[in-house]
């Protein structure tokens, strides 16, 4: 191998032992539950990521290749529809063959066959591929933990993944920055890699605004849940309001009252709500309510990616004996003017998630990775506890529906100068 094949292979192999770390502590039966349609299998997310550098580069680019199972294409295609048909989503759950440990076998027999393509000659296009395919493996990984702790979050049990038991902590004050505004560049202006949704880079005009110097803590989200919040139709959104009451959800997602004392379940098991800890696992509208009823609003994507600009890049993130939100002391931001940019919870923005002006997807299948999606979401920014590190940077532009609450999301504060 050339010294690019290399380290990317090195990048590769760390990327995919990554997941490897995070099934470890896990049992058979505990990767092949589906706790909804929005979430998938452990089992499925191992065999997806593999399933991605199968089709996208093996296939096409190893001469003489023999997929593992042809019905894989099919069982394990997510929604790439010029690359076939795919299994219902909302079934995924239900796929008990192949066994947990042929889709391990699978996996290893992607791996050598990886191995063998990084010894030919390969074009740009080709590794560029093959960086894509590591980027989305890591997508997917913060996917795993995520979906897991929503499929144990109904076992009464409460089964805890990590072992790690967080003291409380002062609260820091809630400060405000405030930013001039003007003509700004935003989207991914580097040579290194990007998702296509990142750029192109271009201009914006801004005015002045400010910004919260850290996220919203459980207990100022307490205060707004025992202020009656989630009982007022003023402070929400119309759809917020259907999603609210056709829902039955009365707390954010994870809590529960046990003794007249607010506990939520994380990845250490069921323990008593910390004061000081980023509010966690909250919907578009949930952040929405919140910050109207704090006579506030949410940043949008250019104010926070402006503002993050300005910043050093903390790209500390998924460390498997923590899982759940800090209160974002690491050194590489305790000198920041704003605290938890990355690392802690992903921060709505009240931006829709649409094309930057120039956006044109890649040819065939695999421009389907992002531009698709362009309706109906909002843009989050930063990154979170459960992101693998080196996946951060201020252009990043992940995207949920408004009510999605599993993924680690949680507010930071924006107002008008």
């Amino acid at each position: 191998m050339d010294s690019k094949h290399q380290q990317l292979f090195t990048r590769y192999q760390h990327t995919r032992k990554l997941s490897r770390d995070i099934v470890e502590p896990l049992q058979p039966e505990d990767l092949v539950i589906q706790s909804m349609p929005d979430a998938s299998p452990i089992k499925w997310h191992l065999a997806h990521t593999s399933w991605f550098f199968e089709t996208f580069l093996l296939k096409p680019f190893l001469t003489g290749y023999r997929p593992f199972q042809s019905q894989f294409e099919y069982l394990f295609n997510s929604y790439y529809n010029h690359v076939g048909p795919q299994y219902l989503r909302k079934n995924r759950g239900l796929i008990s063959r192949p066994t947990v440990t042929e889709v391990q076998e699978y996996r290893q027999y992607v791996d050598d066959n990886i191995a063998t393509l990084l010894t030919r000659p390969l074009s740009e296009a080709t590794l560029n591929l093959l960086e894509l395919g590591i980027n989305h493996e890591q997508q997917h990984q913060e996917l795993m933990l995520t979906d897991i702790k929503h499929a144990f979050s109904f076992n009464p049990l409460f089964p805890a993944l990590a072992d790690h038991q967080p003291q409380p902590q002062p609260i820091a004050a809630l400060n405000w920055q405030e930013y001039a505004g003007g003509e700004q560049m935003i989207g991914y202006r580097g040579t290194g890699f990007h998702f296509d949704n990142e750029g192109p880079a271009h201009p914006v005009l801004l005015p002045p605004f400010k910004l919260a110097t850290r996220l919203i803590t459980n207990g100022e989200l307490q205060d707004f849940v025992d202020d009656g919040g989630y009982k007022n139709p003023l402070l929400w959104l119309s759809d917020g309001w259907a999603w609210l009451q056709g829902n039955a959800i009365a707390q954010p997602l994870y809590w529960q009252q046990m003794e007249g004392q607010w506990h939520h379940y994380t990845l250490s098991g069921l323990r008593p709500l910390l004061q000081h800890e980023p509010a966690c696992h909250l919907s578009y509208y949930e952040a929405d309510a919140y910050a109207q009823w704090c006579g506030k609003r949410l940043p949008t994507e250019c104010e926070w990616e402006v503002a993050a600009q300005q910043q050093p890049l903390d790209n500390s993130g998924l460390h498997l004996g923590r899982l759940h939100p800090h209160c974002g002391t690491d050194p590489a931001s305790a000198q920041a003017t704003l605290q938890q940019l990355y690392g802690s919870c992903w921060q709505w923005t009240q931006s829709a998630y649409s094309p930057y002006p120039g956006f044109k997807p890649a040819t065939g299948a695999v421009g389907e990775y992002n531009g698709k999606f362009m309706c109906n979401q909002q843009v989050l920014k930063g990154s979170s506890c459960v992101t693998p590190q080196g996946h951060s940077r201020a252009s990043y532009r992940n995207f949920f529906p408004a009510h999605a609450q599993w993924q680690f999301t949680g507010i930071r504060m924006a107002d008008d100068v």
